[in-house]
């Protein structure tokens, strides 16, 4: 009997610990969307955006403020959780444009034919990788605006892991140089 009832209370508190799949459906974009990097309203910047739904943070997923940084955050060791899911703006969806890329127009970057090497840049100034959620919507964008169509696991790293030198940004020369003058003032 005692080791029925042990069993029974194993069983049921095992029960208890079932957990509901996370849900992992993109959300839209409102006021208090904010870049994971940047901390800025995503509303306020141009082109295509990015959601990674991370394990174990129902409801709070990472917003990126840019394409080319989610899939740069997807490569790095770093994460500390397993990424459940990621989505991305699909450029071509009716009334998407640079300017207002659409607040809930989200596909599935898995599922995405992306423009990579394109002549334009992101929200964030910096090169951008260009969601479609078809070919045909990617290799027209493509013949507009230079690049190639490819799929999520063939962008290759240097497309989003390397530094991106900014327009107005100075040059290292410039910020040794800075450096060097601000050292010595320091030390008079």
């Amino acid at each position: 009997m005692r080791t029925a009832l042990i069993i029974a209370a194993l069983l049921a508190l095992a029960a208890c610990k079932q957990e509901e799949a996370q849900n992992t459906a993109p959300l839209a974009l409102t006021q208090s969307a904010v870049g994971h990097y940047c901390q800025m309203n995503l509303l306020e910047h141009d082109g295509p955006k990015a959601q990674a739904h991370l394990a174990g943070l129902p409801g709070a997923p990472l917003f990126f403020s840019q394409v080319r940084d989610v899939i740069a955050y997807l490569r790095m060791p770093e994460q500390s959780h397993d990424v459940l899911a990621v989505w991305v703006s699909d450029m071509g969806a009716p009334g998407a444009t640079w300017d207002a890329p659409g607040a809930a127009n989200w596909i599935d970057a898995e599922e995405a034919h992306f423009v990579v090497g394109a002549d334009i840049v992101g929200g964030m100034g910096a090169p951008e990788i260009v969601p479609f959620s078809t070919p045909a919507a990617a290799e027209t964008f493509a013949a507009a605006n230079g690049g190639e169509v490819m799929r999520l696991d063939a962008i290759p790293d240097s497309a989003v892991l390397t530094p991106v030198e900014l327009d107005g940004e100075p040059d290292e020369t410039d910020f040794q140089e800075r450096l060097r003058n601000l050292s010595r003032t320091v030390g008079d």
